[in-house]
């Protein structure tokens, strides 16, 4: 069976510390948000936690998927992976949490999923009763609303503090090595703009992935109520299932490095055109370069360069970040 997640019992929103914030293992902070009043309207009735919702929203368009009723929930690709089994729409969030309340009692259902909405342009003053102390992270916060759902394992590059704000959910995570045993569909074309592991968790295909089998014991899981957080540190994939007829998560994205710097992303999609299919011995030199320049670099990489002398080498500031930028994108273009 997965290993269950750490937990801290005990803090409020404003009792997050940076040993908490900058973890690399996954923490479930229990009841950290129950003191907010979406939350207590949550636990007194879908309906409640619906109508605090709708108290604070504007008008602004959402962006929301809906999936057919025999995806139970699961927003996936086709059967041969060359769409999806889903259908992007905009819509008003009061239609869909209509939707949501109409369809509760179906089994199956058809899923509702309101994803990644940022919260003050949909719901300006929702945080200023409910909310996280962060310090001094700028972080970007998100509400998700839906039915019953089923979110492939994924990896983020920033850390995360989501906060399950009504319902139930269950979160499975796995550490960043398990990457080749999650069976990782396309990098460049996604439902939701992650790649995502192929493997139904629910009823997982050992003979077509059986290295998941390994996986799994390595796997962490929890469930989290009305109040629960938890922090899902950056590059750990997570699996999530919203269990309820209605669930709403809030979610705090931030990043431990400075604003100038691009997604690695980017260097993973350069490399698939630069590196990945070069003769195997100059891939292994190209992975030497990689190591000394890059994932072991330190005070003593470039110390027999003149400091004025460095260039990339050096230190980055915003500047240099924004010259090599324009350097890069010369390159590619040519």
């Amino acid at each position: 069976m997965p290993e269950a997640i750490r937990e801290v019992s005990g803090l409020g929103p404003n009792d997050l510390t940076d040993a908490i914030l900058t973890a690399t293992t996954p923490v479930v902070l229990r009841g950290l948000a129950s003191g907010w009043p979406m939350v207590r309207a949550a636990l007194e009735s879908d309906r409640a936690g619906s109508d605090y919702l709708r108290r604070y929203y504007q008008g602004a368009t959402v962006g929301a998927m809906l999936g057919p009723p025999e995806a139970a929930g699961r927003f996936f690709y086709n059967d041969d992976l060359s769409g999806f089994n889903f259908q992007p729409i905009h819509a008003k969030l009061n239609g869909v949490l209509d939707e949501i309340e109409n369809k509760r009692h179906m089994n199956p259902a058809p899923t509702v999923y309101v994803g990644s909405t940022t919260i003050d342009t949909c719901l300006p003053g929702f945080r200023q009763f409910n909310d996280l102390n962060l310090g001094h992270r700028d972080a970007l916060a998100s509400i998700w609303i839906g039915n019953r759902s089923r979110i492939a394992a994924h990896y983020d590059l920033p850390d995360n503090v989501a906060v399950v704000a009504a319902g139930q959910r269950r979160f499975t995570l796995f550490p960043p090595e398990q990457l080749e045993n999650l069976y990782v569909g396309p990098v460049d074309f996604t439902p939701a703009g992650q790649a995502v592991s192929l493997v139904d968790f629910l009823q997982p295909d050992f003979d077509k992935f059986p290295r998941f089998a390994e996986a799994l014991k390595h796997a962490q899981v929890a469930e989290l109520g009305p109040g629960d957080a938890l922090f899902i540190p950056s590059m750990w994939w997570h699996h999530i299932e919203a269990l309820s007829p209605f669930n709403v998560l809030v979610n705090y994205w931030w990043r431990q490095s400075p604003d100038y710097m691009d997604t690695p992303t980017n260097a993973l999609m350069a490399a698939f055109l630069t590196m990945r299919d070069l003769p195997p011995e100059q891939r292994k030199a190209w992975q030497e370069i990689f190591r000394h320049y890059i994932f072991e670099a330190d005070e003593e990489t470039a110390a027999h360069i003149p400091p004025h002398a460095r260039g990339v080498l050096a230190p980055f500031n915003a500047d240099g970040a924004r010259a090599l930028r324009t350097q890069l994108l010369k390159r590619l273009n040519r």
